[in-house]
């Protein structure tokens, strides 16, 4: 798993150049995707389980707010018995790092006989989803050998990231020097990652010694940082065997604040994209919150962003990310949090790879 996580730099520049460079798409790639996506005008149905599924959330917010189309991400195992009346016009993406995944597999099927237009992304090309979906996304993770999906999951970020600016694109709301300027950012976003995670893991392990007594965790995040949260969460639930549930932000105070405590620990999400005022707009509301839960005496494991005094004076443990577009904030967050989950899977003396009772795939219902 660690060794993995260590080589999302380069699963991520993999990734990337397989479908665009500063200068712009590969057209030949990303043609069919492109048709894809002029036939989901209207809808798009994402359905997904476990990591991936979360991925499919954030692919939600990011689609939504940059094309204008409507998003509904489903739980595999639940679309496969969900009435077609519902579902008639929308395109159907499927998102499983294997391809093979059986409740995804019989979501894809499902959309199929229903005569919707289908994409699958997947880490594997040659998988039976990436086969028979209309269009197939793949990333470019390389073999994922230990059971929590890591190196596949940013790649997967990255991906429907990509989507949503074709999505962008083709709805005639991203200008062409607005493309230009993120993907020249994406084109040094992988070595950007590369000089961070020393200092990540660095930082992390130390917190983990720290927090070791500790039987649960609670992770928050506003916005497209919410599926980071539950990512988070699942990751140290599958890792290490503690219990962690992931919330909205402002859902805190609404009953899972009953939880929280020194023995408990509170990880907030609390990065921010400077240009982007909704985004500052959150991140102060996230502050804000952060502040009550110091006075009411919360151990608190925030992800801010490098030299964010105010975050880091509020937080009892901190670890700084540098500045990057909100969307691509999530993969520097999400890292840190993988890190951990391996941190206290190894102080608890479990098999990271191959946690108890998981499988990398899950073939059968």
């Amino acid at each position: 798993m660690l060794k993995e996580i260590h080589e999302q730099p380069d699963t991520l520049a993999a990734t990337l150049a397989a479908y665009a460079t500063a200068e712009g798409f590969r057209e030949d790639v990303v043609a069919p995707i492109r048709q894809w996506l002029r036939e989901a005008q209207r809808d798009i149905v994402i359905a997904a389980s476990g990591s991936s599924r979360h991925a499919g959330l954030v692919a939600e917010l990011l689609i939504e707010d940059r094309a204008g189309i409507h998003v509904d991400v489903e739980y595999a195992s639940e679309y496969s018995y969900r009435s077609e009346h519902s579902l008639k016009s929308a395109a159907v993406m499927v998102i499983s790092q294997s391809g093979e995944t059986v409740d995804t597999l019989a979501a894809l099927r499902k959309a199929i006989k229903a005569d919707h237009r289908t994409l699958a992304i997947t880490n594997v090309p040659t998988s039976t989803m990436a086969r028979e979906a209309s269009v197939s996304m793949p990333t470019f993770a390389g073999r994922e050998r230990a059971v929590p999906a890591t190196k596949s999951f940013t790649t997967q970020l990255l991906n429907l990231y990509l989507l949503s600016l074709l999505a962008g694109e083709e709805r005639g709301v991203l200008t062409k020097p607005e493309l230009e300027k993120l993907l020249t950012e994406l084109s040094a976003f992988a070595e950007k990652v590369r000089q961070q995670l020393p200092l990540w893991e660095k930082t992390v392990r130390k917190i983990a010694s720290d927090v070791a007594f500790s039987k649960a965790f609670l992770f928050v995040g506003r916005s497209v940082h919410y599926p980071i949260a539950r990512e988070g969460a699942l990751k140290l639930k599958e890792s290490a065997y503690i219990n962690s549930e992931g919330y909205p932000s402002g859902e805190l105070k609404h009953g899972p604040n009953a939880l929280v405590s020194k023995e408990t620990p509170l990880v907030m999400l609390a990065t921010v994209d400077r240009s982007d005022s909704e985004s500052v707009e959150r991140y102060e509301k996230v502050v804000q919150l952060m502040q009550d839960m110091r006075t009411q005496g919360a151990t608190i494991i925030a992800v801010g962003n490098v030299g964010d005094k105010a975050v880091e004076q509020l937080a009892d443990f901190f670890i700084p990310v540098e500045e990057a577009s909100e969307a691509l904030l999530t993969i520097c967050e999400v890292i840190p949090l993988q890190i951990l989950s391996y941190c206290m899977a190894i102080q608890n003396g479990i098999n990271v790879d191959s946690p108890r009772n998981l499988n990398k795939a899950v073939l059968a219902e």
